[in-house]
């Protein structure tokens, strides 16, 4: 009988001796030492055993915690969709508090989570035909109702006989970064439909001034009675319509030439009010909500009619019936971490004009091609699908930006805001006056490189009796002037021409005749009208294509300053 007690000596969690008691050790028979030295093999066996386990709790430990506590979702699922394991960051991505929430919201991720459950499917395939699936995207639903993108990297982790396997992988959520990415196809459209509007305008603006031109020559001494008269007049409407698509598309393209001034957008919506009023019908209550002492903005006060007019008819089109329109003025600043969270916006100061209906909404589809030009949920004959992409064009065009927010069923909110300027308003200025002045032998020398413009143009000013010069191009038109040096007192110049521009004809002129004045005309757009100077403020300008009253109201005005 072994009457020693081995007893293991702990200091701070370790084994530090042995203590035997009870016999001497000269009492010690080879068996007891045997069997000493037996039980002290066994514990110390036992204690390398508890040291193991200790330095795999610590591991797992530090596993857990960073999986838990990872900045990037983890999960792992098995191929058939149920939730073995999701951390924190994938579980507060999808709208939960704690990753237990979302473990027990979703019975199968396939028909839970994706919005598409074909996607799913795609997923899998990706999966068992590779092994792994790298930089997958895809939407999701979260537990609020939020629909967000997930970029996904996975493999196989473990692979049963039945062909089941588990999934591990990391989740991202790039919501943000779509959002952008959409905004920038978006924007690479609409600078491509510029390109396209800003190529064709010139020659398109030159025709339409020649037809518009000469059906106004034709039917300004033409009796009504005449047969012809009708048709004419079918004529110039037609032609004032294709004008106005060209503007459309030019204001679209923020290449439309424009004049903006400081206004006041409460007293520029006071005049607006009864035109709106008629615009959308008897059967719609149009409200205004103004806040007082706005701060300015600078915009063209055509483009805000333009803006106006255009939400206005898209918000009686959305009304089945009777129904309410609210006009809303009112002020914000916005910061970095507003711009943060919401992607599109922009920090500052501005100014915001709301367009508010009770209509039929729209759903998230149709908003994501609201402001593609051309798109329209409108009948055929009912839209050009221009309106709203106008709309987007001169907002852009002034630095501005547009929130819409929608629902089926529930109307819509347009927001337009305009940057915050601090300069005084300006005083409005009467435009577009009718002309009832007629020349007295006035000379005046013009540069056109269009055969036709130039032959319109020289009828138009003979017949109010100005004399005329006329050069296809400005080294002819530098030596009319050489020889009509006390004569020339104004020169009409395209901008765009061979040899030089307009710009540079007009100051060598100058320099013959330095009181020469100069009335610049282009079909181009307002971008390369500008690069060769002639949008300087106090240069006297008239766009392509013009009316005759128009183009002679012009001319006077220039020679009267």
């Amino acid at each position: 009988v072994i009457r020693e007690l081995v007893v293991p000596i702990m200091r701070s969690g370790k084994v530090v001796a042995i203590l035997g008691v009870g016999n001497k050790p000269s009492d010690y028979t080879d068996n007891d030492v045997e069997t000493v030295n037996y039980l002290a093999d066994v514990t110390w066996q036992i204690v390398d055993q508890k040291r193991i386990e200790n330095v795999l709790k610590k591991s797992e430990i530090k596993y857990r915690d960073l999986f838990e506590n990872a900045p990037i979702g983890i999960f792992t699922t098995k191929s058939q969709g149920q939730v073995l394991a999701f951390n924190k960051t994938i579980a507060i991505t999808l709208g939960f508090t704690s990753f237990q929430e979302a473990i027990k919201h979703y019975k199968n991720v396939q028909t839970d989570l994706y919005t598409d459950p074909d996607e799913r499917a795609r997923f899998l395939n990706i999966l068992q035909e590779k092994g792994r699936v790298e930089n997958f995207e895809s939407m999701v639903k979260t537990v609020d109702g939020r629909i967000i993108w997930l970029n996904m990297n996975a493999r196989i982790s473990r692979q049963s006989e039945d062909g089941s396997f588990n999934i591990e992988g990391f989740a991202t959520d790039i919501t943000a970064h779509r959002k952008l990415e959409d905004q920038f196809v978006q924007a690479q459209k609409m600078e491509s439909i510029g390109r396209l509007a800003g190529g064709v305008a010139h020659d398109y603006n030159n025709m339409l001034s020649v037809i518009l031109g000469y059906a106004e020559l034709s039917i300004e001494n033409m009796p009504v009675s005449d047969p012809l008269h009708e048709n004419l007049q079918e004529i110039l409407k037609a032609t004032r319509r294709s004008t106005e698509v060209t503007s459309q598309l030019l204001t679209f393209a923020r290449k439309q030439a424009i004049t903006p001034r400081m206004i006041d957008l409460n007293d520029a919506l006071e005049g607006m009010l009864k035109m709106l009023r008629r615009l959308i019908g008897e059967d719609i209550d149009l409200l205004w909500v103004q806040q007082a002492e706005l701060w300015p903005v600078k915009i063209d006060p055509s483009q805000l009619d333009q803006i106006l007019a255009n939400l206005c008819v898209n918000a009686r089109d959305a009304i089945a019936g009777v129904g309410k329109i609210i006009i809303e003025t009112e002020m914000v600043h916005i910061d970095k971490a507003y711009c943060d969270e919401h992607p599109g916006f922009t920090l500052g100061d501005f100014t915001i004009l709301s367009v508010i209906d009770n209509g039929c909404g729209m759903s998230k589809a149709v908003k994501e091609k609201l402001f593609e030009p051309f798109f329209t949920t409108k009948g055929v004959g009912q839209g050009t699908g221009l309106g709203l992409a106008t709309v987007y064009g001169i907002v852009k065009q002034n630095e501005g930006f547009i929130d819409v927010i929608s629902e089926p069923g529930e109307g819509a909110i347009f927001k337009v805001y305009l940057p915050r300027y601090s300069n005084k308003v300006d005083k409005p200025q009467i435009e577009n006056y009718i002309c009832t002045q007629t020349g007295k032998g006035e000379t005046i020398l013009i540069t056109e490189d269009e055969f036709s413009i130039l032959n319109l143009s020289k009828t138009m000013l003979e017949m109010r009796g100005y004399t005329v010069l006329t050069a296809c191009t400005p080294d002819e038109a530098i030596q009319l002037a050489q020889i009509n040096l006390n004569k020339i007192l104004l020169l009409i110049t395209d901008v765009v021409m061979p040899e030089m521009n307009g710009r540079e004809l007009s100051e060598k002129l100058t320099n013959l005749i330095p009181n020469l004045k100069t009335l610049f005309m282009s079909g181009y757009t307002a971008d390369v009208i500008a690069s060769r100077g002639v949008l300087d403020e106090g240069v006297c300008f008239i766009q392509k294509p013009f009316s005759m009253n128009n183009f002679l109201a012009k001319v006077q005005e220039t020679l009267e300053l």
